[in-house]
């Protein structure tokens, strides 16, 4: 008795950090993985990393970028670089909001916290993360008025967020390429 062969079908690869693209970009980018050729598109492309690599450095960072954009947005109580932000939130950077009753006043404090593999990754990537998290001082939600506003600050903005979402997917898949 012949055993019964069963073709294995092709396994392509989740691109879950792409998944909000075209057929075509994911198709592309797909190709390049397989070809393990992410990496050289990337350092072709942001060949150095920055030196922003603590907090204190981080804060002056922010708050220029703050200053030059957003200068009548709410003040920023702390700004940081968080091990847990991937990890646990699903996330790179988080702005978050908090509102206390002091007295018969409502204070509220803002925070913005970034992923800690944004200290070795390109400027480029943290200068997208980082205009994200303060468009959040203005706009809550991802809507138009919101990546209008990042635009702003950022004019390439949209090619930034899906070459990042290519670095995601080297790290995942094959690792890091910035020591």
């Amino acid at each position: 008795m012949q055993p019964k062969f069963k073709p294995q079908k092709f396994q392509q690869t989740k691109l879950k950090y792409l998944t909000a693209y075209s057929n075509e970009v994911q198709m592309q980018v797909q190709r390049m993985l397989e070809q393990k050729k992410l990496a050289q598109y990337l350092l072709n492309k942001y060949p150095i990393t920055h030196e922003i690599s603590n907090d204190k450095a981080l804060r002056t960072y922010v708050m220029s970028l703050k200053n030059q954009y957003l200068k009548k947005s709410a003040p920023l109580s702390q700004i940081k670089y968080d091990d847990k932000i991937h990890i646990i939130n699903n996330a790179l950077g988080l702005h978050t909001y908090v509102s206390r009753v002091q007295g018969n006043k409502l204070k509220s404090k803002h925070e913005i916290r970034i992923g800690s593999l944004f200290k070795k990754a390109p400027e480029a990537f943290l200068a997208m993360i980082v205009v994200h998290e303060l468009a959040h001082l203005k706009e809550k939600d991802h809507n138009k008025a919101f990546y209008k506003l990042c635009m702003s600050m950022l004019p390439d903005y949209h090619q930034l967020e899906l070459d990042l979402r290519i670095y995601l997917t080297q790290l995942e898949e094959l690792g890091g390429i910035y020591s």
